[in-house]
């Protein structure tokens, strides 16, 4: 025999009768309590249904036009750098950091391949794996400085930032490499520029690179220890350490692969504006903030997907495209990308408390 009675707080008491008696518990949660215990766990759907709404909108408004191939891969070749940055961004924010400097190093990286190659005649290859390898350094010296130091991310990256973007105009003396220059004599260095065709769809290897280098840490991230103690690191560094995870390796390597992927951002630069300028891409630290916010993953680190990073950074391009495509002025695209922006951190502040 037994009853069951309903308690206090959605809390529901079996009470089996016997030799044995026992009380079981069962908590019966709400609709809203399930919908946000599903996003704590994948956070990416909000900007996944965020970003099939919009194109939606846009295509119902625009038409054929804006869902013609072409605008569709036009779209990620716009979103392509910003793609690129914001998988450096994410790796450092899952940390529960931030890099400011992302932009600097893939701009200085791009001055660095360029006038090796024009200023002292360097084979174009061997110029690239010098802009990676300065890449490499400037993460690892803001690694260091974060992990061994144990200096602020923000305070570490706020200053290389101003560091790495002094240097880059006192080395390039504010020297464009034209692109006619580099077509003729140093090819190479546009490769990410070219395009290939797929039927109407138009994709440039610079927007290829994006997809694989976001798939290829998204596997890693999900899929390898590295990976679970990148999480691990940005959920809880004490509990981390605890549990025999190397924390300032992590770290470290955290902010060496970033400076290494903003590196390969600054090549593909080279190929979208088929130049090498110390002026571009001054504004990319803030793309990849803002991609990786409205994509989902948590500023407080430890949580969220790169692939939702993505997911934002297609966000802002169809944003752009579609306004852009109904004549509206520019700023509005700015003013959406902000409500966005706060939304999303709203969204995420009340995601978190699932954890709790």
């Amino acid at each position: 025999m037994g009853s069951e009675t309903r308690g206090p707080q959605g809390f529901e008491t079996a009470i089996h009768s016997g030799p044995n008696t026992v009380a079981e518990f069962h908590q019966r949660r709400s609709v809203v309590s399930q919908l946000r215990q599903l996003l704590h766990q994948t956070p990416s759907i909000v900007p996944l249904i965020v970003l099939v709404a919009a194109t939606i909108v846009f295509g119902i408004i625009l038409g054929g036009r804006f869902f013609s191939a072409y605008a569709m891969t036009l779209i990620l070749q716009q979103v392509a750098i910003t793609g690129i940055v914001g998988a450096a961004q994410s790796l450092v924010i899952l940390t529960a950091g931030i890099d400011l400097s992302v932009g600097a190093i893939m701009v200085l990286t791009s001055v660095v391949m360029g006038q090796f190659t024009f200023r002292y005649g360097l084979p174009p290859f061997f110029s690239v794996a010098c802009g990676i390898g300065v890449g490499a350094l400037i993460g690892y010296i803001n690694g260091f400085l974060v992990a061994r130091v144990k200096l602020p991310p923000f305070i570490v990256t706020l200053g290389m930032w101003q560091i790495v973007l002094a240097t880059n105009f006192l080395y390039s003396a504010n020297e464009t490499i034209r692109a006619q220059d580099i077509e003729t004599q140093a090819p190479l260095l546009q490769v990410f520029g070219e395009t290939v065709r797929v039927g109407g769809a138009v994709l440039t290897y610079g927007a290829i690179m994006m997809v694989v280098i976001v798939c290829v840490l998204a596997y890693v991230l999900r899929h390898t220890a590295w990976g679970r103690h990148v999480y691990a690191v940005g959920d809880d560094p004490v509990a981390a350490e605890l549990a025999g995870v190397q924390v300032k390796r992590i770290l470290i390597s955290v902010y060496v692969l970033a400076g290494i992927i903003c590196a390969l951002a600054g090549w593909a630069l080279i190929g979208r504006l088929g130049s090498v300028s110390p002026t571009s891409g001054q504004f990319e630290n803030i793309n990849s903030i803002t991609a990786v916010v409205i994509g989902g993953i948590s500023l407080f680190g430890g949580r969220g997907s790169i692939i939702g990073m993505l997911f934002g950074a297609l966000i802002v391009g169809v944003f752009s495209l579609g306004l852009g495509m109904y004549g509206t002025d520019p700023q509005w695209t700015y003013l959406l990308i902000g409500m966005l922006i706060i939304a999303a951190v709203a969204v995420d502040q009340w995601i978190r408390k699932a954890a709790a």
